[in-house]
Order: C-alpha cells, then sequence, then structure tokens
C-alpha cells in the first residue's frame, strides 16, 4: 500500500513540521542539546512484493525526491529489487543542525528564529550562561518588544541579593526601570538570576527572599508613615490600613499627606520628611473632606488616564488646595513609550481639574498620546523620587 511505504517530500515535510517545529518541547531540547542532531527521517524505500502492488507509487516516489532541491540532505542507496534490477531510491533525509531544518522548515521558520535571536542576543550579553533558561522562555521572548528586552538587559545587572533591606518591592532602589515591570515578568527574571547566581534564589525560596521584600496589603486604605518621627507619633507603626470612615475620623500626625491612587505605588514611596501617604483607595476618595485635612499640605498621585484624572477631580471637589504630583504632559512625554490603550474611557468631561490638567486629560480621549493609559506603576523610582524632592522644595 503507498500509505505504508515511499514518504514523499509533502508527507516529511508535514512530519518534521509536527515533531520539530510546532513541539515546541522537542525544538527546545533539540536547541539545548538534549535531543541531539542530526533529525535522520527514513523514508520508508518498498520491498520488491511492494512496488509490484503499486508501481505508480514506486515512480512517483523516487521522481519527486529526484527533484528534492536539497540533495545533500538526502541519502540515496543501490537496491536490487526483482522486478526491475538495480534502483538508486532514496532512504532517508538527514538535517545535520539548526541551520539546516530553519532552511527546511522555510522563511516562516527563519523569520522566527531570527526574532528568537534578535531578542536572546542582548540578554546573552549579560552572560552566555543564560541560554538555557532564555530558550526556555522561547514563546515569551519571541512577543517581547525590543523596549521590555532592553530593560531586562537593564534591569537583571541591578538586582543584588538583600538590595530590598525588608521593604516592599515598589520601594526597590531601580534606575531607569519601573518595579511593576520586574513583577510582570518576575518568573522570567527569577529564573534568570537563579542561573547566574548558582541556584541561590531557588535555595532562599524564592525570588522575594533572596531580595529581601515584604508581601504587600490588600484591602482598605493604607497608611504609611514617611519618615521617623510620624512613625513614632503613629506609636511607632511602619504601615496599618483603616477604612474610609475611620480616616475621615482620625488626624494623621504629619504635616503633608501624600494620596497615592494605587497601594503598591504608596508601598514604593521614599522616605520624606514629615509626610504620611494614604495609598490604595483608587476611587474611593470620600475620605478627602475630613476637616483635618484643611491645614495640611496635600498631594495626589494617581495613574495618568481619564479614570485617573476623575478620580483626580473627584478628590480635588473634596479638597481644592490639593496638588496634583506626577499628572502631566511632563511626565506622559517622558515615559510615552509605557503608555498603554485603556480598555473603556470615562469620555465626560471632569469638573474640578486646572487648565493644564484639562487639556491632559482632553489629549488622552483624542489619542493624541502613543496609548491612552500610563500607569503610576510605570514610573522609575529616581523620576518619583527627583518630582517628590521637587514637590517638597515648592512648600518652603
Amino acid at each position: 500500500m503507498a500509505d505504508d511505504w515511499g514518504r514523499l517530500p509533502e508527507q516529511v515535510y508535514a512530519l518534521v513540521t509536527k515533531r520539530e517545529w510546532l513541539h515546541r518541547g522537542n525544538l527546545k531540547a533539540r536547541l539545548l542539546g538534549v535531543r541531539p542532531f542530526p533529525i535522520r527521517i527514513a523514508l520508508k524505500p518498498p520491498t520488491s512484493r511492494a512496488i509490484l502492488a503499486n508501481l505508480t507509487h514506486f515512480q512517483r516516489y523516487v521522481s519527486a525526491w529526484r527533484q528534492f532541491p536539497q540533495q545533500q540532505w538526502l541519502e540515496w542507496e543501490e537496491r536490487n529489487y526483482r522486478a526491475l534490477g538495480l534502483q538508486r531510491v532514496p532512504v532517508a533525509l538527514v538535517l545535520e543542525d539548526i541551520t539546516s531544518l530553519l532552511a527546511y522548515l522555510g522563511k516562516e521558520a527563519q523569520a522566527r528564529s531570527d526574532s528568537w535571536v534578535r531578542n536572546m542576543t542582548p540578554l546573552l550579553a549579560i552572560d552566555n550562561k543564560l541560554y538555557p533558561v532564555l530558550v526556555n522562555y522561547l514563546e515569551l521572548l519571541a512577543s517581547l518588544p525590543l523596549i521590555d528586552i532592553q530593560r531586562l538587559q537593564q534591569l537583571i545587572p541591578q538586582l543584588k541579593p538583600g538590595m530590598g533591606n525588608g521593604q516592599y518591592l515598589r520601594a526597590l532602589p531601580l534606575q531607569g526601570v519601573d518595579t511593576k515591570f520586574l513583577e510582570h515578568y518576575v518568573r522570567l527574571i527569577g529564573d534568570m538570576l537563579d542561573c547566574l547566581h548558582d541556584g541561590e534564589i531557588v535555595a532562599q525560596g524564592g525570588l522575594a527572599q533572596w531580595l529581601d521584600i515584604k508581601e504587600s496589603h490588600k484591602g482598605w486604605l493604607t497608611v504609611r508613615p514617611l519618615c521617623a518621627n510620624a512613625q513614632a507619633k503613629l506609636g511607632g507603626l511602619a504601615l496599618f490600613q483603616l477604612t474610609a470612615d475611620e480616616l475621615r475620623q482620625q488626624p494623621l500626625p504629619a504635616t503633608r499627606i501624600l494620596v497615592v491612587e494605587n497601594v503598591q505605588s504608596g508601598l514604593g514611596l521614599p522616605l520624606l520628611a514629615d509626610t504620611i501617604a494614604v495609598s490604595g483607595g483608587g476611587k474611593n476618595v470620600s475620605w478627602l473632606d475630613a476637616p483635618w485635612l484643611v491645614d495640611k499640605q496635600v498631594a495626589y498621585w494617581g495613574d495618568i488616564d481619564s479614570w485617573g484624572l476623575h478620580f483626580l477631580s473627584h478628590a480635588r471637589a473634596k479638597l481644592p488646595q490639593l496638588t496634583a504630583l506626577m499628572m502631566d504632559h511632563a511626565t506622559v512625554m517622558h515615559y510615552s513609550e509605557m503608555m498603554v490603550d485603556e480598555d473603556s474611557s470615562m469620555t465626560a468631561l471632569p469638573t474640578h481639574l486646572t487648565a493644564d490638567e484639562l487639556a491632559l486629560f482632553e489629549a488622552l480621549i483624542a489619542k493624541s498620546y502613543p496609548g491612552t493609559r500610563l500607569e503610576q506603576e510605570k514610573l522609575a523610582p529616581d523620576y518619583i523620587q527627583q518630582q517628590l524632592g521637587e514637590w517638597l522644595h515648592s512648600l518652603r
């Protein structure tokens, strides 16, 4: 039967594609040398009886492989058949290395391979021994934009054991890379560091333990004193949570109150003199009408998107004198490449924004920037510290 012998070129191509390309486990094993080359695919030359049963298929089989353009990948043998005499027949397709495999598979596979090489090369520049880790993350690496590859290249050498000093992830003293990026790719980063540091990350129970960072808290409003004096006035508490109603009734013992939309960004704030941060409220700014806030210097920092600017507007409706931080055109331009699009935008105009803030809102809605959303977690710690320093300086 033709189905039992005499594999044709299109059948072999389908087999190799399925077994060596679409099966990512096998492909990675080839790249890592676990499944060594060469790849040898038997072409199942016929017996004499098979030829007599289907001479047409035998002729098609031999002719098709004679026309195969890459004859260097074929093994041929001379076999003596009773009915036909001595015949030269193809017996195997042999691919000696990954270059041959990609050339055999064609342009699409070669283009995908080129994208792997392009994205892996900057990371291998950190250390060539990262190669096995990167191969294991082949699909992820292929999908990453070049800017994320560059940020990984910038981030990995910065991460050192114990650098968190018992603080939260957002407080890691990174340069030029935001901590949310680290959080987003934590598995890849953890495995890369485990490779570079000879298994230390796994041995210590994970990246958080190796960096010495705390787990973040969820729920309620998170109150965090940013100086020793404020912490002492709060009975030594470094972090605690209150409901909005409780916070409205509980004056905080600092001259400056920094309101932060997202809790993770609040946990990453640097030390600031005579300042207490309240974070994680999101759209819940109802407590900002508390009478004790009237005599405070209050700043608000949230995401730059339609919803974040509405939250700012609601906050200012409660407390007209508050100052917005890092919610401006300059910040957008500094981090425009980090912008994404909101799932849905709030198109109604906010009623309590400054002229510049309203112009920013309208520009976002009009899609005047590369995206309609810049999350506050995308800002690098050094930029945040600089902006907060300027805020403190303006209050003197």
